[in-house]
């Protein structure tokens, strides 16, 4: 299997396991990923999905953004757009700590909402390679 082109990703995701002390099957256990697969990931053969992306960050306690970041799918400047609501949030002195998390959590879950369905939109965009060529066969055809 040649390497996808998905940056560092690997390397970066092996880095991250190491320091928190994982072994790859604690860490795909962990994400809900299968040890083949994340090991694949690891050695930059498979491009994972933001979906998967975000339950390698979560076991990780790592912000999933770093991970799009790494993976192309997130621009660093977006990422620092991103960084700049929550902070916006906590530096606000007109609501107390209880209401700050609350906003926090929504706001998260918000975007995981919203990255969950650019991942679903995504994978729809992109057909397997056998249907692509199926509908090719069948437009030379007629």
């Amino acid at each position: 299997m040649a390497s996808l082109n998905v940056g560092n990703l690997g390397e970066f995701l092996r880095e991250q396991r190491r320091t928190a002390k994982l072994s790859l099957r604690q860490l795909a256990e962990a994400a809900g990923v299968s040890n083949p697969y994340l090991s694949q990931i690891e050695r930059g053969l498979r491009k994972p999905s933001a979906e998967i992306l975000q339950q390698l960050a979560r076991a990780l306690r790592i912000s999933a953004e770093t991970l799009y970041v790494q993976a192309g799918i997130l621009d660093e400047r977006d990422r620092q757009d991103l960084l700049q609501v929550p902070a916006a949030i906590l530096a606000d002195s007109s609501i107390n700590e209880q209401q700050k998390q609350a906003l926090l959590q929504i706001y998260e879950s918000f975007r995981k909402e919203n990255n969950a369905q650019r991942a679903t939109d995504h994978d729809a965009a992109d057909p397997p390679a056998e249907d692509s060529r199926a509908a090719e066969q069948g437009r030379q055809a007629e």
